[in-house]
C-alpha cells in the first residue's frame, strides 16, 4: 500500500477551522518528516517541519500523534504545520490581500534522504459560500462590506486595522463567516484616501459609522468596533466621541492617540510623544520599541489620552503580555480605571501570556520581527509560537462572543456627550 495524505475536510476549507491531516500506508514505527507550505500572494515561500513516528499499523494521525523533538514544533499540535509556518525571507509577515482566492497548503511526506513518500494539497478559504463581498465607494467611505448569507439584518461591525495602510480585509471576511455584516475600513494609503500618517478626521469614521447604521441589513440601533493597534485607539476615539456605537473591542491598542494627530470638529488630539533613543538595536539591525512611546500620564504627554470615560458602549480588550509594540495591557489597565472612576461599566479585559502584537485569526504563524513603516526599521513583535496559536484560537471565540452578547436589538447607541 502506497503512503498517502487526507485531510478533513476533505479538500477546502475555512483558514480559521481546524484541520485534521493524516498518513496512512506508511511502514509500522517508521520515521518521517512531515513538511507544509504555502505561498503568500507575493510568491514568498512559508514552510514548517516537523518529524513523526507512525504507529504499528502505519497511521499517522497528528491529532493523537505527537511531533518528535528537532523540528519547528514538539508534542501534540494537530495544527502545528499551518501555526508554525514561517517565511524564506527575513522580516516578512503573511498577509492575505486577495480574499477571494484560498491558499494553497501542501503536505508532503519525506522519509529518509528526504525521499517524498506522498504528498497532498488543500485550499485554506477566506469566504464561506453565500457570504458577500461589496466594495463601498460611498461618499468619502473606502471600505469593503462583508454581508453573511440570508436575509439579515445581521449585527454590524467595523473593522480597522493598523499601521500599515490600505484595506486589509482578511480579519472582517473571516468574522463575516459567523453571521456579522463587517466593514473592514480603509483610513489611509488607499486610493485617493490621505498618502502618510500625519492627520486624521475623525469626520471619516463618523461617516462609516452613519453608513452601517443606515444600512438596511445591519441591525441596529448600534454597532460595534474591532480595531487592532492603531486601529484599537482609533476605535476608542470613535467610542469616545459618536453616537450609534454599542460595543467595542480592541486587540492590543492603546487608549492613547499614537501617530498622527487627530481631529474632530474643535477637538485637536495630539500623537504621543516618543523618543527614538529608547529603542533597542540588536545586532541584526531588529530594534525593540517596547519603551520608544512617552507616558501618557505625565506632563503634557496627558493631552494626547483619549476620553475613553466619556463612552458608554460596552469595551473588551486583548492583550498579548508579550506585545513589544507598546505596553497594551497597561493601556488596557488605565482604560478600566478611568472608566470605572467616571461611573461606567467595568470593561473585559482578557491577557494572553506568551502572546505578541499580532494576535490575528486563528492559524496565522507568529510573525517574530518585521517592517515598521513608522519606524523604519524591523521590530521585534513578541510573542512564543506556540503560547501565541492557542491566543489566537481562545481570542477569535472570546470576540465572537462578546460581540453575540452585546450586538442585539436591546441595546441602544451611546448618546454624542459633545
Amino acid at each position: 500500500m502506497e503512503a498517502r495524505v487526507t485531510f478533513s475536510p476533505a479538500g477546502r476549507s475555512l483558514f480559521d477551522e481546524p484541520l485534521a491531516i493524516a498518513v496512512e500506508g506508511l511502514q509500522p514505527q517508521q520515521q518521517v518528516t512531515l513538511r507544509a507550505s504555502l505561498r503568500d500572494e507575493t510568491g514568498v515561500l512559508f514552510e514548517s517541519r516537523a518529524l513523526y513516528q507512525a504507529d504499528s499499523g502505519g497511521q499517522l494521525d497528528l491529532s493523537r500523534s505527537p511531533a518528535l523533538e528537532g523540528g519547528s514544533f514538539s508534542g501534540l499540535e494537530p495544527m502545528g504545520p499551518l501555526w508554525s509556518l514561517q517565511p524564506e525571507k527575513p522580516f516578512w509577515r503573511l498577509v492575505k490581500r486577495d480574499v477571494q482566492r484560498p491558499y494553497r497548503l501542501e503536505v508532503e511526506v519525506l522519509g529518509s534522504c528526504s525521499q517524498c513518500l506522498a504528498k497532498g494539497a488543500h485550499e485554506r478559504a477566506f469566504l464561506r459560500d453565500g457570504v458577500r463581498r461589496i466594495p463601498v465607494r460611498e461618499g468619502r467611505i473606502r471600505a469593503t462590506l462583508f454581508l453573511p448569507s440570508g436575509e439579515g439584518p445581521f449585527p454590524g461591525i467595523i473593522d480597522i486595522s493598523g499601521t500599515g495602510g490600505g484595506l486589509p480585509e482578511h480579519r472582517a471576511c473571516l468574522m463575516a463567516n459567523y453571521g456579522f455584516a463587517m466593514l473592514a475600513l480603509a483610513y489611509y494609503a488607499y486610493e485617493d484616501l490621505p498618502k502618510d500618517m500625519k492627520e486624521f478626521r475623525l469626520e471619516y469614521f463618523e461617516e462609516a459609522v452613519n453608513y452601517m447604521l443606515k444600512h438596511p441589513k445591519i441591525k441596529g440601533p448600534g454597532i460595534g468596533l474591532l480595531g487592532h493597534s492603531k486601529g484599537g485607539d482609533l476605535c476608542v476615539s470613535m467610542a469616545s466621541f459618536l453616537t450609534g456605537i454599542t460595543a467595542t473591542a480592541t486587540v492590543n491598542g492603546s487608549i492613547a492617540n499614537v501617530g498622527a494627530t487627530l481631529r474632530y470638529k474643535n477637538i485637536v488630539i495630539p500623537p504621543l510623544g516618543i523618543s527614538r533613543k529608547r529603542a533597542k538595536i540588536d545586532q541584526t539591525g531588529t530594534a525593540d520599541i517596547l519603551d520608544v512611546l512617552n507616558n501618557p500620564l505625565e506632563g503634557p504627554n496627558c493631552q494626547s489620552l483619549i476620553p475613553v470615560e466619556k463612552a458608554e458602549c460596552h469595551f473588551l480588550f486583548i492583550v498579548g503580555k508579550d506585545d513589544r509594540n507598546w505596553k497594551s495591557e497597561f493601556f488596557a489597565t488605565e482604560a478600566s480605571h478611568r472608566l470605572q472612576a467616571n461611573g461606567k461599566e467595568k470593561p473585559e479585559i482578557i491577557c494572553y501570556p506568551g502572546a505578541g502584537h499580532y494576535i490575528e485569526p486563528p492559524y496565522f504563524p507568529l510573525c517574530p520581527a518585521s517592517m515598521h513603516l513608522l519606524v523604519g526599521l524591523p521590530v521585534i513583535w513578541g510573542g512564543e509560537p506556540r503560547a501565541h496559536a492557542a491566543a489566537q484560537v481562545d481570542a477569535w471565540q472570546q470576540l465572537q462572543t462578546f460581540f453575540r452578547k452585546h450586538l442585539n436589538d436591546k441595546q441602544d447607541g451611546r448618546q454624542n456627550k459633545l
